[in-house]
């Protein structure tokens, strides 16, 4: 629909890869918004990209989960001739919705943040180049990693997050991953 807008937060970052950093980056920023985002018993893990220190979640699930994902946009982003795509993490919380039956009560995910992920595959012209590109985006995730924490300590950050009523598992609320390169969403 046109001019419907958002009303819950959505983060976005920015970031230029490599063949080289493209797996290691994503799977770290990806584990840092989860890191900060799923509210249950996490046992805490750090990644080291680039000289900077992410953290993560130490989960077998949420490992694989997130290994499928970035294997998924690394392989679409190679095919993609633009080499441009997202990731999305968007997360939800179960609200009760009368059908219009009005005979049960059904659920949905009303979501209330979204982190967008965009990247570029780009290739080095020399070994120059190569450093100042890992110089700009140690930079980068070091700005990112500032960003999670600012909205997730912030007001607004705070008070996206819906009451939490559940507390078993990793996170108390639905929460998605999808994969978008070309416009088309990847294996979802």
């Amino acid at each position: 629909m046109a001019g419907v807008s958002t009303t819950y937060p959505t983060i976005t970052i920015d970031l230029v890869l490599d063949r080289q950093t493209i797996k290691d980056v994503l799977n770290g920023v990806l584990h840092s918004i989860l890191f900060h985002r799923l509210f249950g018993l996490i046992r805490p893990q750090i990644f080291e990209v680039l000289d900077v220190t992410m953290p993560g979640v130490s989960d077998p699930e949420m490992e694989q989960l997130v290994h499928d994902k970035v294997d998924s946009f690394w392989r679409a982003i190679q095919a993609d001739a633009n080499r441009k795509g997202q990731i999305i993490v968007t997360f939800s919380e179960k609200k009760a919705k009368k059908t219009w039956y009005q005979l049960y009560m059904a659920e949905e995910d009303v979501p209330w943040e979204q982190w967008i992920i965009n990247a570029e595959l780009r290739q080095h012209k020399s070994e120059r180049d190569r450093q100042t590109f890992n110089s700009n985006l140690t930079n980068t995730l070091t700005k990112s990693i500032h960003t999670m924490l600012t909205h997730t300590s912030s007001e607004r950050g705070r008070t996206a997050v819906p009451p939490i009523t559940q507390s078993s598992g990793i996170s108390p609320f639905p929460f998605k991953i999808a994969v978008n390169v070309g416009g088309v969403e990847i294996g979802s």
